[in-house]
């Protein structure tokens, strides 16, 4: 039996990117951890047609994101989902895959899933090298989240009210950043909840971060890339200041616990590791990418 360590805190080029989501899609249909969440059976019904790309005008920015959507009319809860410091083009097929489960997952679930691509609408790509990003999760990330969350709640198939943040690390700092409390919600009803999966916690914890909304944080305990024990100081500073807060350390974990049958892997030349060589490893731990995939549907529900 695995035991997870829980703390909460209570109180007040883009054609590729469908292309590639969609090939990784049906890659991942075969993936046993999936199967045991989502039978193959409900494949057809649950995604039907290749994910739509739609365009979400923000000012002079045209941001492209990749829609997948449950069948029928709905309306239903709706996730936006935000990437990585590597993007979400051009990736290897075994990296979008990732994106791709998750979408079957929720979908399957009954959400409909928008994943805006941050980077390549602006022409960029890959920043987990970059020492001065270009797109920072602090403000531009912010700002995708909620032209996306505007999008969303003038469709018909989504109910308006419940619209959540998922984001993985780079996507779920920016999730953190964009749930804070200090951060009043641009127009429209505000975000239902938020799950950030091992997110950099360190610049949050120093600005005395607390969310508005119930937040999720999952995070293995042996992740080098983004420390879970600075995330935790984090989630402790918010007693009797936030929304409700939990976050999970997976023991053992790595980054990217959550994708299918990947290797230990180490990743060099990054930034923001708890290496300064800025060497980190990653790969994939069965029993925390089990209660992940179904964790998060189940907080996203609420």
């Amino acid at each position: 039996m695995v035991e997870f360590w829980v703390w909460r805190s209570f109180g007040v080029a883009l054609s590729m990117t469908f292309t590639t989501l969609h090939a990784a899609v049906r890659a991942a249909l075969a993936a046993a951890g999936i199967a045991a969440v989502v039978s193959a059976d409900t494949t057809s019904r649950a995604f039907g047609a290749d994910p739509e790309h739609v365009e979400i005008a923000d000012g002079n920015l045209v941001l492209h994101a990749a829609l997948y959507r449950p069948e029928g009319n709905g309306p239903f809860p709706a996730v936006i989902a935000l990437h990585d410091c590597g993007g979400l083009i051009h990736r290897p097929l075994a990296d979008a895959q990732l994106y791709a489960q998750w979408a079957h997952v929720l979908v399957s679930s009954g959400f409909v899933v928008l994943f805006p691509d941050s980077f390549g609408s602006r022409g960029i790509g890959s920043q987990c090298r970059e020492q001065n990003r270009k797109v920072r999760a602090s403000r531009e990330r912010v700002a995708d989240a909620n032209a996306a969350r505007l999008w969303l709640q003038t469709q018909s198939f989504v109910k308006p009210e419940h619209i959540s943040l998922l984001g993985w690390s780079n996507g779920g700092v920016a999730a953190l950043w964009t749930v804070r409390r200090t951060a009043a919600p641009s127009g429209g009803a505000d975000f239902r909840s938020a799950v950030a999966l091992y997110p950099g916690c360190r610049r949050l914890r120093e600005t005395a971060w607390s969310a508005r909304v119930p937040t999720l944080i999952l995070i293995g305990g042996a992740d080098d890339w983004t420390l879970a024990s600075t995330c935790q100081q984090m989630v402790a500073g918010t007693h009797g200041r936030s929304a409700r807060v939990e976050i999970v350390v997976y023991p053992g974990a790595l980054h990217e616990f959550d994708r299918a049958n990947a290797p230990t892997r180490v990743r060099t030349g990054l930034v923001n590791t708890a290496d300064p060589s800025g060497r980190a490893h990653s790969g994939t731990n069965p029993a925390a990418r089990g209660d992940a995939l179904k964790r998060v549907p189940q907080w996203l529900t609420r």
